[in-house]
């Protein structure tokens, strides 16, 4: 069904990316973020103002729905529109002794970075009590009120 012959009373029942979605099919085109909702309003009768203080939170609903594409142009299209190309490289492993050595001492450095890291960290627990705990007393309540 057309979207233009859908009513208005059921086009609001809609959200505003499934218009869009259902827009975007029917003419098999792809629309800027302004453009697209322009449409959406325009089937709504939405005014100028809400226009304004709503085309974020449209933004906001494209770019975190699964079914639409951001494109380099900027032009939004729906994914089942693209594919997808994966693109897998073989590496050969071409490194000398010289190489390796210094991949060894970068993992050696590496190593020593994420130890104090560690040291910093909140939630670092320290495993050697006797270096910290070695200066401290206990104290009974008696000697306290003293």
């Amino acid at each position: 069904m057309k979207l233009n012959k859908i009513p208005k009373s059921e086009l609001e029942l809609l959200s505003y990316t499934e218009i869009a979605k259902m827009y975007l099919e029917e003419n098999k085109i792809t629309k800027n973020t302004a453009d697209l909702f322009k449409e959406v309003c325009k089937l709504l009768e939405l005014s100028d103002e809400e226009y304004v203080d709503k085309i974020a939170d449209f933004f906001e609903s494209l770019t975190t729905s699964k079914e639409f594409i951001l494109l380099e142009d900027g032009t939004w299209d729906l994914k089942s529109n693209h594919k997808v190309k994966v693109v897998i490289e073989d590496i050969e492993d071409d490194a000398g002794e010289e190489d390796q050595e210094e991949s060894e001492n970068e993992t050696e450095e590496i190593e020593e970075e994420s130890d104090i890291d560690l040291i910093n960290d909140d939630n670092f627990i320290d495993d050697d009590p006797d270096d910290d705990l070695a200066d401290l007393t206990i104290v009974d309540d008696d000697e306290l009120e003293e």
